[in-house]
Order: structure tokens, then sequence, then C-alpha cells
């Protein structure tokens, strides 16, 4: 394919090089006359292991050019990709001055050729911004043209020391899109790359490489943090974190990584205040720790809020326990939110499929006996009965006889923590994800 790439810095350089390197015919189109300059002469403008003999192979074939002149780049191209800098403003909001002004430059080829013209996305940008502030800007440029084009989101994951290596071989290949011949075409581009290609919406295609980004930024700060706080007592935490990624069921992979309700149970909270006692008492700080117990605190706030904002009075509970099929009220989550609504005059119903009053013992029954000395007077013996004459249900947990007795009693407000409820449940008018 023809591929035109507006913007050669870091991003765009190493797309265009790589791209042309695959066998495309590539123009990288810039108005920086240094960056043109040293691409056109074979040099990479940026510094990266590999890229200058990329990018030295690509134009000695023929099938990289550069040029600073947007009407001429643009000639016959198949794809355009949008590598343009989304810098950050004084108050942290993203400048998009330049990518608009690359949608307005697209829109004016658009209406001045015949062909189709798919856009690739690929700066950074927030959710609804290719949706609406590109896709706006390429069609009022576009004119009678707007049909002739489709825009997609394809947001990169090159890192800065490996950008070739990330580009050749990416964990997956994301297209959030919402036009079909454009995914068609930019999916030709991808299917040659390892690592799946996922279509999505455009929405979730921008919000991925800044949660992509946000997690990296909190693993570097958890293990400088954990650094710290292991430092002070003589614990080499290079070691402790070498062994700390070798768990690849927990740490290191999908485990806990699903949005939903607060952490609880015997373990995590009483773990995560013992790291930072030790800290305090070794003149540490742990703000990132000190942090997470804040944001846990906060979801249970959040939703006390949302529930009493429906103005119902009588709410039915399902699930108590922090954990489902187990009968572990030690700090649940729930049992902070069920004493924060009875606190607040509710009148609460709670079922759990799990949890018999009878059967707790030890610290798990001295731990509810505190919280929720009438436990026995709230529990029902079956999801239908929590939910009879209750407006407004949380939903901590996903059995058939929950999902069920949810659709029988077709109430005004559901609040799900679990995610995993069904389509059914989430169309019904009041569905709540407190999460999602």
């Amino acid at each position: 394919m023809k591929i035109a790439v507006l913007g050669v810095g870091y991003v765009g350089t190493v797309t265009a090089a790589c791209l042309a390197d695959a066998g495309h015919e590539v123009v990288g189109i810039d108005p920086d006359m240094t960056k043109v300059a040293a691409l056109a002469a074979g040099t990479s403008p940026v510094v990266e292991p590999e890229l200058d003999a990329v990018v030295r192979r690509a134009v000695d074939s023929g099938r990289l050019q550069a040029t600073h002149d947007v009407v001429q780049g643009l000639k016959g191209v198949d794809i355009a990709i949008v590598c343009v800098g989304t810098p950050s403003r004084s108050n942290g909001s993203v400048d998009l001055t330049h990518l608009e002004q690359a949608a307005r430059e697209l829109g004016e080829h658009v209406a001045r050729t015949d062909g189709y013209l798919a856009v690739i996305v690929r700066s950074t940008v927030p959710p609804g911004t290719v949706g609406d502030a590109v896709h706006a800007a390429l069609a009022k440029s576009a004119g009678d043209g707007s049909g002739r084009f489709g825009v997609v989101m394809c947001p990169e994951f090159l890192r800065e020391g490996s950008g070739v290596a990330d580009f050749r071989n990416p964990p997956f290949s994301i297209i959030g899109s919402d036009d079909e011949r454009a995914t068609a075409v930019v999916r030709k581009l991808f299917d040659p790359l390892p690592g799946r290609v996922i279509v999505t919406s455009l929405r979730t295609a921008e919000s991925l490489k800044y949660a992509c980004n946000a997690f990296h930024a909190v693993k570097i700060s958890f293990a400088n943090e954990m650094g710290r706080v292991l430092r002070s007592v003589g614990v080499d935490s290079r070691e402790v974190m070498d062994i700390f990624v070798q768990d690849d069921r927990l740490n290191i992979s999908p485990a806990y990584l699903k949005p939903g309700f607060a952490f609880g149970g015997s373990c995590l909270p009483k773990d995560l205040r013992a790291v930072l006692s030790l800290a305090r008492f070794n003149d540490v700080e742990a703000p990132m720790l000190t942090g997470v117990v804040n944001t846990n605190e906060m979801v249970v706030r959040s939703l006390a809020r949302e529930v009493l904002a429906t103005g119902a009075r009588r709410v039915a509970l399902l699930g108590l326990s922090f954990k489902a099929e187990t009968d572990d009220l030690r700090e649940s989550p729930y049992v902070d939110l069920a004493e924060l609504l009875i606190g607040k005059g509710i009148q609460l119903t709670i079922f759990d499929p799990v949890v018999r009053p009878e059967l707790l013992f030890g610290a798990n029954r001295r731990f509810v006996e505190d919280r929720l000395p009438h436990l026995r007077g709230l529990l029902a013996d079956s999801a239908d009965t929590a939910l009879a004459g209750a407006s407004t249900i949380i939903v901590g947990v996903s059995t058939p006889e929950v999902r069920e007795a949810i659709l029988e009693a077709s109430p005004t407000h559901v609040f799900d923590l679990v995610g995993s409820l069904g389509p059914e449940i989430e169309s019904l008018p009041g569905y709540v994800g407190v999460s999602w």
C-alpha cells in the first residue's frame, strides 16, 4: 500500500521506517525541515537502536521518502497515519492543535481527490477525540467528500529504546473503529504482524493507551516505594522483585485487574497496614500505598452515596462475604457498606448463599458481631425473599438463583458489583455498573 505518515518524531519515524522496510511505499510528512532532510538522506531524525539501519535500507530501496509539502506527500495514498504530537497544557489537559491541523489537511486532500482514504490516528488522545474533534475537522474540510474517508484509532505501544522490536513484535494490534471499510483496509496493514488484531470501539482504543501507561507508572512507583520500605529494614528489594515477577498466576497476570468493588478479607487490608506501619516506624514515606487505602475506602463511600441518591428506603444486598463462595466476613467491604447504609436509616435485607450465622466461628464471628450485631435479623433465606419489597438492589454475587430473582423482581435500580450478571440484567432500566 501507499502510506503517508504525518509527523516524523519518535513514533512517526519508527512507524514509517518499519512499514517501508516491510514493503509498503511510505512518505513521511513534517513541517520541520531538519527532520525531513535527515529522513530523506537516509538518517533517522531520532536516536533509537536499529532505526538508522532500517531507515537507510528503506530510503535506499526507494520505499521511504520525506517531504514538508502536505499536498505532494498525500498524492495517491491509501492510508494516512497521524503521529503528530499531543503535548500537555499547563493544566494537564491535552493540546490537540497539531492533531486538528492534520485532520483539516487530510480533509482538504479528500476534497480534491476521488479515492478513498483510511485515516489512522496513532497519537495518544483522550477518549472521544477521534470520533468527535478529529472526525468533525476532517469532515468539515472534506466537504462533499465526507463519504470517502474513514477514521480509526490505532494506539502505539512502542518503548523508547526498543521501538523497532516493539513495532515488529507487538503484544496485539488495536483497531478502534465504527467504520467497516476503514477497518478492512487497516486490518490488511496489521495482519502480517504477530499478535492478535483486536477490533474495538474508538473510545476503548483511545482509553487503552492511557490505561497501559498509567499502569506502567504505577508499577515503577510500586517497585520504588517497596524498595524504600525494604531498604529501611536491610532487605535488597531487587531480589524481592526478581522473585515477585516469577508469579504469573497472581502478580504478573490478569488476576485482580477487573473493575469491581473494594478489596477486603483477612490478608490484603491487614498486610497493607503492616507495610505502612513498617514504613512509618522507619520514617519512610509511602504515599502510593497510603493512597491504595484511601481509594479502597472511597469505592465503598461512593457506592453508598449512589444508593442513597436513589431515595430508596428499602434496599436488598446480595452478597456479604468479601469473596463469593466463602463465608469469610473479616474486613469485608460489603459489611462496611451494610453498616454505612443502616446508619443512614436504610432498611436493609441481606442474602448470601454461603453465609450462615450459626456456622461462623472465631475472628470471623467476632468481626461481624462487632460491625453487624443484628445480622440474623437482616439475613434472608433466599434471593427472592431478600428482594421482596426492595426497589433498589446491590449485587455482589452472580449465582443462577440471584440472576433469576433479579429478573423476576424487576427492581428500579440495580447496582452491579461483579460484572457478570449477563446482558438481560445489564439492559434493565436503572442498571449501574459500579466501576464501569
